[in-house]
């Protein structure tokens, strides 16, 4: 019995030491994010994302240090270590609103990197014993944007970008131009309207209802139309590190405006785009009667 109970305290013992070496290595790096002390040497990214998102990566930390409060540092993180990486989730303030995010870690030897901040993360290990065919999953508006941050960055990397190369950025925009079957779309998927104000009525449904982008319709009438809406699309250039460093905002920005200016010419309307710095642009339709 004193043989098992040595066991089991020394089991106790062991568990306790591993907790506290990873929350030590969690409090060094808070301290220097905090105190504006992280730099670029501490810092891996993973092997496909390259040193060049280093910097990026570091000024993601400091946008942390001003806006999270150090009251959100000091809650004691969930901790899963697997092999030489270590994660922390933990819940953070960011304008107010809670948000969970999953910092990752390399340990090399003795040393730690930090290698990853992502506020998106299934629990997949979580599984309840096999077979299973139901999963854990994420928030509404956090698909809504997984699969817009899936497909942009897919359109630019392996469609835009290479085609823009090989042929020209004029070549490159009007392969992205899609506006004669979106008003197809429009015509047959609302037919209980006129053309124009169908595109309008369907334009809203599907950025808000197939995209996720909250759509607000401010105005319709036969021949005027406002629609505001938050657009993942330039929420993803800021939020996310790889797109910047393939392509800049000006660039960017055209990819929006080319497909919205088709799209509004092929279904009659004129369009002039208004943009505000919170991701909010603004779409003001004109019909020329």
């Amino acid at each position: 019995m004193k043989r098992i109970l040595s066991i089991i305290i020394l089991f106790t013992i062991s568990l306790a030491a591993y907790g506290q070496e990873e929350l030590k290595i969690w409090n060094e790096f808070i301290s220097l994010v905090k105190n504006n002390q992280m730099t670029v040497n501490r810092i891996k990214p993973l092997d496909q994302l390259g040193d060049q998102y280093k910097p990026i990566f570091l000024g993601f930390l400091d946008s942390l240090r001003i806006l999270v409060s150090s009251s959100d540092w000091e809650t004691v993180p969930e901790i899963i270590k697997k092999d030489n990486r270590l994660q922390y989730i933990v819940s953070l303030s960011i304008r107010g609103q809670k948000k969970d995010f999953c910092f990752s870690f390399e340990i090399d030897n003795t040393q730690w990197f930090f290698q990853h901040i992502e506020s998106i993360f299934i629990r997949l290990d979580k599984l309840p014993p096999l077979p299973v065919s139901t999963f854990p999953d994420i928030s509404e508006s956090q698909k809504a944007y997984a699969r817009e941050e899936i497909y942009w960055s897919f359109i630019i990397t392996n469609i835009y970008l290479p085609v823009t190369k090989e042929k020209g950025v004029k070549y490159a925009l009007a392969l992205l131009k899609d506006g004669g079957g979106y008003f197809v779309n429009a015509k047959t998927w609302v037919p209980f309207t006129s053309p124009q104000q169908a595109f309008i009525l369907y334009l809203c449904w599907e950025q808000s209802n197939l995209r996720g982008n909250p759509v607000t319709l401010e105005k319709l009438s036969d021949t005027q139309a406002v629609v505001a809406m938050e657009s993942q699309f330039f929420s993803l250039y800021l939020r996310t590190g790889h797109l910047k460093t393939l392509i800049s905002f000006e660039e960017y920005k055209s990819i929006f405006e080319t497909i919205w200016q088709d799209r509004a010419k092929n279904a009659g309307w004129n369009l002039d785009i208004k943009y505000s710095p919170d991701h909010k642009v603004v779409f003001n339709f004109n019909l020329d009667k």
